[in-house]
């Protein structure tokens, strides 16, 4: 019988990873993007940076890598929303690239603005704006994207069995926190430090946190795999 063992070990370490990445991008990067004085921080500050943005594409190859591992698992269960699953997260990938993109243009802005001096302040200023408010949206709609993929992911495996249902529960709480954050802060209204950020980041971070670990010991419910693998066999 196939119980996906490995396929559960390779998520859950995927989890760990992206949120670990996530985490160190944001005490690389935090600092410097002050809205004070960011143009002359970011460009005294390059290796951090880099390695900040280096983090943030980790995060974005481990998203959509958990779907990948993910989807032969639950095809079984739901094919078009398996499907569902890895484009929301595939898109999400994407988002978080283009939101690292917007940072490294940013670097070389920076790098430029130091060189000009003063009196073109004001031009590169407008530009430093637009930049990291295009890198800062293209985050938010990536965890936007986010909401919506856990919301797919969390109802397969509730109707599944695959994990545990208070696990899916928490996941189902969770995620629609995760997209209601997302909005607020494509809007202005939400950062991810804030204390309501963190209120709303938070479950489900530690949701992921707890199932990874859950993969990585327990693995999928055996006995929600055995039907479909006996089905297999019998072909």
């Amino acid at each position: 019988m196939n119980s996906y063992r490995k396929n559960a070990i390779i998520v859950g370490v995927l989890f760990i990873t992206a949120t670990v990445a996530n985490i160190l991008s944001d005490v690389f990067l935090g600092p410097i993007l002050d809205p004070l004085d960011y143009l002359i921080k970011v460009s005294a500050n390059e290796n951090q940076v880099i390695i900040g943005a280096l983090f943030k594409l980790i995060m974005a190859v481990a998203c959509a890598g958990i779907a990948i591992w993910l989807y032969p698992v639950l095809k079984k269960q739901n094919e078009a929303l398996a499907l569902g699953y890895v484009g929301a997260r595939l898109i999400e990938g994407v988002l978080y690239i283009v939101a690292v993109i917007g940072l490294l243009s940013l670097l070389t802005l920076s790098q430029e603005f130091v060189k000009a001096g003063a009196p073109d302040a004001s031009h590169f200023q407008a530009l430093g704006t637009l930049l990291l408010a295009a890198s800062d949206w293209a985050f938010m709609l990536g965890i936007t994207v986010f909401g919506l993929g856990a919301l797919m992911l969390y109802y397969l495996l509730y109707q599944s069995k695959l994990i545990p249902r208070w696990l899916s529960v928490w996941g189902l709480i969770g995620a629609p926190l995760m997209l209601a954050g997302g909005l607020l802060g494509m809007f202005g209204s939400l950062t991810e430090t804030s204390v309501l950020g963190t209120f709303i980041f938070l479950p489900i971070a530690v949701n992921e946190m707890v199932l990874a670990v859950w993969l990585i010991v327990k693995g999928f419910n055996p006995s929600a795999i055995a039907p479909e693998s006996a089905k297999a066999d019998i072909k």
